[in-house]
């Protein structure tokens, strides 16, 4: 059992679990309305933005999920202060007694998440000292940290390896640098921004990532008090000031969450408004829901998605960065491709190892290969180093119940679209992991009408 699931079963009260095994009865639409919270994708990078400030941040709309509760830890062993506040709608956080932490106690909060790696930079300013563990994540593909210090040793940090982790000093300070990353790479990012916000001089970071949530990142930061210019060619000029305030802020909504909604209504011929969600930030991911054949209403409050009738039709995805389709779109959708009549083929371009989800449907009787070659017309990082990165999905294929296991949290979310979709019965084990991004989804699940069975 792994320390996500640990979490998930610890917490059951709040992510809806009580064992770490669901029993869907399939073949059920799903019918209904949830609401969705702050994203996942922002939310965690904000509250580590926190010990930047002097004073405390009042961070709102922030999900209960496994992730936030990992940093949550990690932001109290380093003697940040965190409580809810009064309206149970987010979070206050003082930084007024940062300290530094030991390796055991970091590593026993972290699990297997990346988060501590981004708070090295505000460590760095705040104490002139940083530990980090060694860090896991989704087994979706290569994401190392080595670019990450790399990026720490130009704005000065002085780093050590060590058998336990890694130590990170800044003796005269950090100062300002000048970054190019070879990848548009998200958490790469957001390493520079937290770090250049409070370093002496200017910043200049080309080949920057620009998701919604990258965006919003930088408007916390220029309410606490710094200065951060977006340029149109992927360039973030950064001027380093030498103190910043606390912030109050209502995250962005979780676009991730919504199109894994909307993945579902359209597979289970369903009808789901997500309470929330917003038109502008989903462009993409609309587009390419209409193409298939569903159909989505936009309203004041949120975004209705529904599978309107009639057959679904085949695409040609290719995920791309930010305004591209996102990677964490493709993998609630190829399952309601499964059900297209036609040929859809999707593209992976961002994470090389995100089609280990496709062997379980392939069990229920999906009819998937992968490739090697990159099937598709974007450059593609993947096609001469032998990635089965390319996905061809024949349809429609009709489903069976089976035994299945969560292999990450987005795999792990379509693995429970495709038993919901499924004839008969399946058992999807391991679903502790899709509590860290997913606001009780079981919850959800029973609001939209699902037929299940939590096993013990």
């Amino acid at each position: 059992m792994n320390t996500l699931v640990d979490d998930a079963k610890q917490h059951g009260s709040a992510v809806g679990l009580t064992g770490d095994r669901i029993e869907i009865e399939g073949g059920k639409p799903l019918r209904g309305r949830i609401e969705l919270k702050g994203a996942k994708n922002l939310v965690t990078k904000a509250m580590v933005a926190a010990i930047l400030g002097d004073t405390p941040s009042h961070l709102r709309n922030v999900p209960d999920i496994s992730d936030v509760r990992i940093v949550r830890g990690l932001l109290e062993v380093h003697g940040v202060r965190v409580r809810e506040s009064e309206d149970g709608d987010g979070l206050l956080l003082d930084p007024a007694e940062v300290e530094s932490a030991h390796f055991a106690d970091i590593d026993a909060h972290a699990g297997s998440s990346r988060i501590p790696i981004l708070f090295c930079g505000p460590l760095l300013h705040r104490l002139g000292e940083a530990f980090i563990p060694d860090l896991g994540g989704c087994r979706i593909g290569d994401r190392p940290i080595d670019y990450h210090l790399e990026v720490l040793r130009n704005f000065g940090a002085l780093v050590e390896k060590l058998p336990s982790g890694i130590r990170m000093s800044a003796p005269e300070g950090l100062r300002g640098a000048k970054v190019a990353l070879p990848y548009p790479s998200v958490g790469a990012t957001e390493q520079v921004l937290l770090t250049a916000v409070r370093a002496d001089g200017i910043t200049e970071l080309s080949g920057a990532a620009i998701e919604p949530e990258i965006m919003d990142l930088i408007n916390i930061l220029q309410k606490m008090g710094a200065i951060i210019s977006v340029d149109t060619d992927r360039v973030i000029r950064i001027e380093g000031v030498e103190k910043l305030e606390g912030y109050t802020h209502r995250a962005l909504f979780d676009r991730n969450e919504a199109a894994s909604w909307a993945a579902a209504a359209l597979a289970t011929e369903g009808d789901i408004v997500v309470g929330g969600a917003r038109q502008s930030e989903m462009l993409t991911f609309l587009n390419v829901f209409r193409k298939v054949g569903g159909a989505f209403e936009i309203q004041d409050d949120g975004i209705r998605f529904y599978h309107p009738g009639g057959e679904l039709k085949p695409a040609i995805i290719e995920t791309d960065v930010h305004p591209g389709f996102m990677t964490d779109w493709q993998q609630p959708l190829v399952v309601a491709l499964t059900k297209a009549n036609g040929v859809s083929i999707v593209h992976e371009t961002v994470y090389e190892q995100r089609f280990g989800f496709v062997d379980a449907l392939v069990d229920m009787g999906a009819s998937i290969e992968v490739h090697r070659e990159c099937l598709g017309g974007l450059r593609c990082r993947f096609g001469q180093r032998n990635f089965r990165h390319s996905a061809v999905i024949s349809g429609p294929s009709h489903l069976h119940g089976a035994d299945i296991e969560v292999p990450d949290l987005r795999g792990g979310f379509s693995h429970l679209i495709a038993a919901l979709t499924a004839e008969g019965r399946s058992t999807v084990s391991n679903v502790g992991i899709i509590a860290r991004g997913y606001e009780d989804f079981i919850g959800k699940l029973r609001k939209l009408g699902a037929d299940f069975t939590l096993l013990a």
